[in-house]
């Protein structure tokens, strides 16, 4: 049982397909948008070729015009687990949404249960005073959750104001209480043991990384793959017209940014996302985190990684 983790464009993918070709696993997608159909460059799933080689799970589950949740991601990761396990196979985990990557190892935080009135009346001010607006207060009343929701997540800053609204504290005091003990009994993910692989890289490294992805990106069709979106007949979710790459193409293609403007303006909304998942990364135990170099190659990484899983195995 296998976790790799890093922020957005670490290598990750590569690294967690060359593991598991080599040790015969099949793969687990903790990853919020890769669940969704036809949403492909901006997401950076990985290429059919390497599906087609080792088995991926929660890839292409649902469509772009519907929600998905932590629950039901876990619901989902555990049935997969449930699989693979009865096939004899290891387990190899990868992705970067720290949410779920927390539902998986720590359980699931239910929080206070949704409230339609107070929820209906942040959506309208949403509309009316802008999201902009309800992030800025988000901010205010609770800065840990603002440094990881993005600004444009509507569906979650909208949460978080509801639970501080319904409680008086701020969601990210609940996420902290976490713990694999209140795991209910149909939740059993805290069940196993994980041995989880951090790769991490120099922050210069990285966003150059970051820059030459989306640069790739534009170049291999996203501003394409985004229209073909929008003129499906059922409309985007707003949890997927939210994602990065994909919300600032829609405002590319409604003629209020350059294209030129969306390439940055992506480059450096990704750039934020790491930050975030650097943050969430720092709350996590029993990381076994791997300082990556410019230019090392993927065959050392594995090997490193395999390393340093036998020698956690062997203790």
């Amino acid at each position: 049982m296998i976790l790799i983790l890093g922020v957005t464009g670490s290598g990750k993918g590569r690294l967690a397909f060359d593991l598991a070709r080599d040790l015969g696993a099949e793969i687990i997608s903790i990853d919020s948008m890769k669940v969704y159909r036809r949403m492909d460059i901006g997401t950076a799933k990985p290429p059919k070729e390497a599906r087609a080689q080792v088995k991926h799970h929660l890839i292409d589950i649902i469509e772009p015009s519907d929600s998905f949740s932590v629950r039901s991601f876990l619901d989902n990761a555990l049935e997969a687990i449930k699989q693979i396990k009865a096939g004899n196979k290891p387990v190899v985990a990868v992705g970067g949404t720290a949410l779920y990557i927390k539902a998986l190892l720590y359980g699931l935080f239910e929080g206070p249960a949704a409230d339609k009135q107070i929820r209906a009346e942040l959506r309208a001010r949403a509309e009316t005073q802008g999201l902009d607006q309800l992030y800025r207060q988000l901010t205010q009343v609770d800065p840990e959750a603002a440094a990881r929701i993005h600004q444009n997540d509507a569906r979650r800053i909208i949460r978080a104001l509801e639970v501080y609204e319904l409680t008086g504290k701020p969601i990210s005091s609940f996420q902290r209480q976490w713990n694999p003990q209140q795991t209910s009994d149909e939740l059993r993910a805290t069940d196993y043991d994980w041995t989880i692989i951090g790769l991490r890289r120099d922050k210069a490294e990285e966003n150059k990384r970051i820059n030459a992805r989306v640069k790739k990106m534009i170049a291999a069709g996203l501003v394409d793959e985004v229209k073909s979106l929008l003129s499906e007949e059922k409309p985007l979710s707003a949890q997927a017209r939210c994602a990065i790459g994909y919300a600032e193409v829609i405002d590319h293609l409604s003629g209020k940014i350059t294209l030129e403007d969306t390439m940055e303006l992506i480059k450096k909304n990704t750039r934020r996302l790491a930050k975030s998942q650097r943050t969430w990364f720092k709350t996590f135990r029993s990381v076994h985190w791997l300082n990556i170099g410019p230019e090392e190659p993927g065959e050392k990484i594995l090997d490193r990684v395999k390393g340093t899983a036998d020698s956690i195995g062997s203790r």
